[in-house]
Parts: structure tokens; sequence; C-alpha cells
């Protein structure tokens, strides 16, 4: 069956306006702004700029899992906002550091793999009334001790012994 026969028909035409437009733009950003004594490089600098701080931001809501904390005082918000940034620097570095290590630019992926390797305390209580803690760490998996060497990391064979001593409540 044709077009024509089920009642469709399908016209178009190239608008030479349109087309020489997309040519031209092919490629290339058009950014509007109202600052105009800044030249097209300032312009684009800013531009990325910003792009980097939203970046930034969506790190903090995903990643960092840091959502709005709505303080009171102003010194409170100034911890908060360098609390907030400190943890940044630490992710762009862990990144860095994931990059120079060929590991890529996305520590989300080095970290869940990582957190993975656990940490068991046994506690074992004595006569004299002290706890020995004894730390050990789970082995990794053959992948976590390839992300391990690449990082330049190793596990401690041991953890120290802990003598605490228990505390007892009266009943």
């Amino acid at each position: 069956m044709t077009e024509e026969a089920a009642g469709l028909r399908v016209r178009w035409q190239k608008k030479e306006g349109w087309r020489r437009w997309s040519e031209m733009s092919e490629g290339c950003y058009v950014l509007r702004s109202n600052v105009t004594d800044w030249s097209a490089e300032e312009l684009w600098q800013g531009y990325r700029q910003l792009t980097e701080a939203e970046a930034a931001f969506r790190v903090h809501k995903s990643d960092l899992d840091l959502r709005p904390i709505w303080h009171q005082k102003a010194d409170r918000v100034r911890a908060h906002i360098l609390v907030c940034f400190l943890a940044y620097v630490l992710w762009k570095t862990f990144g860095q550091w994931c990059k120079r290590a060929g590991l890529g630019t996305e520590p989300r992926k080095v970290l869940d793999e990582l957190q993975q390797i656990k940490l068991v305390e046994a506690v074992l209580p004595t006569r004299r009334g002290t706890e020995i803690r004894k730390r050990c760490i789970s082995r990794p998996t053959a992948h976590q001790a390839i992300l391990l060497d690449r990082l330049r990391l190793a596990l401690p064979r041991q953890l120290k012994t802990l003598l605490v001593p228990q505390v007892f409540e009266a009943v």
C-alpha cells in the first residue's frame, strides 16, 4: 500500500537559511549573557566554572550524601560550609588519585568496591574485668587487591590489640 492509498502524504523542503545556520553552529556553543565587558574567552571560562560548580553540588547531594541543614547561627553556617568544602576537596583529591592510578575519574566506583572490605572486632572478656579486643580485616577479593595495588595502598596484616577496662552497671 502506498502513502497516497492510505491517505498519507509527506511533504518536505529545505530551508537554506536554517541549513547554513546549522552548518555554522555545528559543534559550537552559543552563550548568552548580560555581561558586556568580558571577552569571549572570559565568558567561556565563566561558563565552565559554572558547570564545575553545578557538578560539585551534584557530588555533594549524591556521592557525599550531604543535604541541606538549616542552621540558625552564622558561625554554624560557616562551619557547615567549611565541612562541605573539605569533603568536596577530599573527593576531588581521591578522584585525581584514581585518575593517576589509571582507574578513571569516577571515585564512587572505586569506593563502592573497596567498602566491601570489612573490619571485624572480636571482644573477649577476661577474669580481671578487662576486655581484649582483637580487630581483623577481611581479605580483599582479587578485584579489590588490584585496586589497592593500583592506588599503592596496603592493608595492615594485623591491627593493634586493645585492652579495654569493662564498665559494669549497677543493676
